[in-house]
């Protein structure tokens, strides 16, 4: 009987941020205080990198190559993500002064550390995020796979090859990076009809 039908679930096209909508974003946190540096250390390698939450919460100092400009996810399965610029800059200020004040002396090799030291939360992330969100005024519906998404979609519009984006997402499977290549049509369409 129709009563006992589930309800069809509604696979909603992710929220994309614009390029200026991701720079205003980055540009929030005032790195005058160890937390805005912690802050603006997270979301550049969040946006540069296109991880999940999940594996930005969970990166060990011993994760990152300063020097060569990458990161060891090891999420599913191990996976070598690189970063730019100013990713590393926002990286080498958190990890030269202010992971330090936040620990509060305690060992941990945990990257992301929260403000009594102890390691970053999804909630705890998720907060940040959107008080930053609010800040820059965006008014999307921002969630904490927004920059991921952004992410993917500003790599293929900037001529990323499909399969680069889908190792650097970490996608065992290429058909759930091809969805970002039709929100990529989508918006080309969008901007090709306003013009």
């Amino acid at each position: 009987s129709k009563a006992l039908q589930p309800p069809k679930v509604e696979r909603k096209m992710p929220e994309i941020l614009s390029i200026a909508e991701v720079d205003l974003l980055l540009c929030q946190p005032k790195t005058d205080t160890p937390k805005g540096i912690r802050d603006k250390a997270m979301l550049e390698m969040l946006y540069a990198t296109g991880i999940r939450v999940s594996e930005l919460i969970h990166l060990k100092t011993q994760d990152v190559n300063l020097m060569m400009g990458y990161i060891t996810c090891r999420d599913e399965k191990e996976r070598i993500v690189p970063f730019g610029g100013p990713a590393k800059k926002a990286l080498e200020q958190y990890l030269g002064s202010a992971r330090a004040v936040l620990m509060h002396g305690r060992e941990d090799n945990v990257l992301f550390v929260n403000c009594s030291g102890g390691p970053m939360s999804r909630q705890g992330f998720w907060k940040v995020l959107k008080g930053y969100a609010d800040d820059a005024g965006i008014k999307r519906d921002i969630a904490p796979h927004t920059l991921r998404h952004s992410f993917a979609v500003h790599m293929l519009q900037n001529g990323a090859d499909i399969r680069s984006v889908q190792e650097m997402l970490g996608h065992s499977d290429i058909s759930t990076t091809q969805v970002y290549l039709g929100m990529n049509m989508n918006k080309m369409r969008d901007v090709y009809m306003k013009t």
